[in-house]
């Protein structure tokens, strides 16, 4: 029904940027009591919840750790949702998913329904 497709990972310094597009395809519409989230996972370590938006107010909620630093938004006309990293560190190095979650807000991976295959991030020092 929905297939999220994630683009914009790569290899950065410390102190770089980048940004990562989540295209949604869906036959549908993304409503607005849908949220979008992000999730990264490292190695060895379980997936951890990033950012989220909620797509129709556009209200969004960040992990502490990358406040300040990381902003996403979205682009309703099409249908993709943006994570813009900014001052990234050596700890930000993972496998950075999106997700939708039809219910609402939440921290939690397995309240979220559909997913994306996920790109890398790889943060140098």
């Amino acid at each position: 029904q929905v297939q999220l497709v994630e683009s914009g990972g790569g290899l950065v310094q410390a102190g770089g940027s980048l940004r990562l597009s989540c295209a949604a395809s869906t036959s549908g519409r993304v409503f607005s009591s849908w949220v979008m989230g992000w999730f990264r996972q490292a190695p060895g370590k379980e997936r951890e919840f990033v950012a989220q938006i909620r797509w129709g107010a556009g209200t969004t909620n960040y992990a502490d750790s990358v406040k300040d630093r990381f902003t996403i938004s979205r682009e309703t006309a099409k249908n993709t949702v943006y994570l813009q990293m900014n001052n990234l560190k050596s700890e930000d190095t993972a496998v950075y998913y999106c997700a939708i979650n039809r219910q609402g807000y939440s921290v939690q991976p397995n309240d979220y329904d559909y997913w994306g295959q996920g790109t890398q991030v790889t943060v140098s020092s």
